[in-house]
């Protein structure tokens, strides 16, 4: 498996961050939501506070999903996409947001499809694959 970041990425972000990129890639969602966390949780600056909550609400809703809970799922969906749409980013801390959404609604519009998600089956998911873009400072 490939990394989804560069060198230069390394020297840029935190750890936890480049982590939860790894697992998160790797379907390794509950062990993604725990690397992001432990950054959450420091003193970090309201907007990536605000977008490291964003993903870890979206790496949540996948991982809800591997254990058959697709109405949690939905209520973490929306809340990572009411978090991303507070931070107003196309780009923050160099993943494209406008893609990363759109692999997102992909993977989970579905959950929004019906009244409970649980009357449904559950389709073939592709999750999103993080990327980052060249680094960028916000």
């Amino acid at each position: 498996m490939t990394r989804g970041y560069s060198e230069e990425h390394v020297l840029a972000y935190p750890v936890e961050y480049l982590a939860g990129i790894d697992l998160y890639n790797a379907g390794e969602f509950h062990a993604a939501h725990d690397a992001w966390e432990e950054r959450w949780m420091g003193p970090v600056d309201p907007e990536e506070k605000l977008f490291l909550q964003a993903m870890i609400q979206s790496a949540v809703a996948f991982h809800h999903l591997q254990i058959a809970r697709p109405g949690a799922a939905r209520q973490m969906y929306l809340a990572a996409k009411e978090k991303f749409a507070k931070l107003g980013e196309n780009v923050f801390m160099s993943l494209d947001l406008v893609d990363y959404q759109e692999q997102l609604d992909r993977a989970l519009s579905w959950l929004l499809s019906v009244p409970d998600p649980r009357e449904i089956e559950q389709p073939e998911i592709q999750p999103p694959r993080i990327r980052l873009t060249a680094t960028n400072a916000g």
